[in-house]
């Protein structure tokens, strides 16, 4: 699954080309882009593996990882996308928050049906990344300065119209049984069904990125995107499209907790606004845009939600969590970067006979 780019300039400085056929098999390995995530990820399992011991390992340890990181990798995945493209969107925690209470007060305070509750959810999500793509197109203003003001925007208004609406700023529901089993249904009492909606999301977003002209079309955009735009790539309604699937997906969250934990808080999220962009980092998706993959980003989920939780089966004082995490970041921007120069160069032109 080698990143592909349209033949454009961008596509000339940014791609990645077949290694040699005369290389051997761990040789092309070490040209793909998601590499330094894999290492990564094997290491701090095998770390944790070690010292967490059989809880760790337990039905009941795995599932505290892998619930994060599904709830994670939802999010991060279109965070990721949009990162190729050379943008960000630090607005999630807002948009989970605001999602999560309009499905708790369409749902639970109305007692409207809950697919009412949970489209007008998710419409908000899309709405709001509607809205942040408009504005990062057409004023040029810096994604990070559009997404932070929507974030403490969104955040502000979530908290003053659930007070006026309800008087609290937790609001209770009670789910169908339908809702239960499609986004807040524990598998084997531990194990949440989050993790086949960031299965499938996963699937389907590297068929496009993988597949389809769109995903060559973001990686142009984030290698050079006047490039881009001169080579006709509709570069607005792509990264209009983006932000639109970011929202989506904390959306999604959003209505999974609420299901999840029968019901809502103005606070919920904000953790998700920088784990989200750790994640993807440590996947190797690179913040100056052009290069990534949904493999890495996934890969990059599964490290900091091993790493989150792994801490606590260790029986060590849990205040060293952040500085193990903060050391895995930096291990893994320097990892990321050496084998992305080595995939870069993976091919050479090939000398004439």
């Amino acid at each position: 699954m080698t990143t592909q780019f349209p033949e454009t300039t961008a596509a000339k400085k940014h791609a990645v080309v077949t290694p040699k056929q005369s290389e051997s098999r761990l040789g092309r390995l070490r040209h793909r882009p998601e590499v330094g995530a894999l290492i990564g990820t094997i290491s701090v399992f095998v770390f944790f593996a070690i010292f967490g011991g059989e809880k760790f390992l337990a039905p009941a340890g795995a599932a505290s990882w892998l619930n994060i990181a599904a709830e994670l990798g939802i999010i991060a995945i279109p965070v990721g996308l949009l990162m190729i493209a050379g943008e960000l969107d630090v607005s999630v925690g807002s948009v989970l928050a605001a999602s999560s209470m309009t499905l708790a007060i369409v749902s639970g305070h109305w007692g409207a049906p809950m697919i009412v509750g949970i489209l007008c959810a998710l419409g908000l999500g899309l709405l709001t990344g509607l809205l942040n793509g408009i504005i990062v197109t057409r004023t040029n203003v810096p994604s990070l300065v559009v997404t932070l003001a929507t974030l403490s925007g969104l955040a502000g208004l979530t908290l003053g119209l659930s007070r006026v609406t309800t008087g609290t700023t937790s609001v209770a529901i009670n789910p169908d049984p339908l809702s239960k089993s499609l986004f807040g249904q524990l598998i084997g009492g531990q194990f949440e069904v989050a993790i086949f909606w960031w299965l499938g999301i996963a699937a389907l977003v590297t068929v496009v990125l993988q597949g389809m002209k769109y995903g060559n079309w973001i990686f142009a955009i984030g290698g050079d995107k006047e490039s881009a735009r001169a080579q006709g790539i509709p570069v607005a309604k792509v990264k209009i499209a983006l932000y639109m699937a970011s929202g989506f997906g904390a959306a999604l969250v959003g209505v999974i907790q609420t299901i999840l934990y029968n019901g809502a808080q103005v606070a919920n999220g904000q953790s998700f606004v920088f784990n989200s962009i750790i994640a993807v980092v440590v996947g190797g998706v690179l913040l100056t845009g052009g290069y990534g993959s949904v493999l890495g980003v996934l890969l990059g989920t599964l490290t900091f939600a091993i790493v989150n939780q792994g801490i606590y089966y260790t029986g060590w004082n849990s205040d060293w969590a952040s500085l193990i995490l903060g050391v895995l970041i930096l291990t893994a921007v320097l990892m990321n970067n050496t084998f992305r120069r080595l995939a870069l160069s993976a091919s050479r032109p090939a000398k004439k006979a």
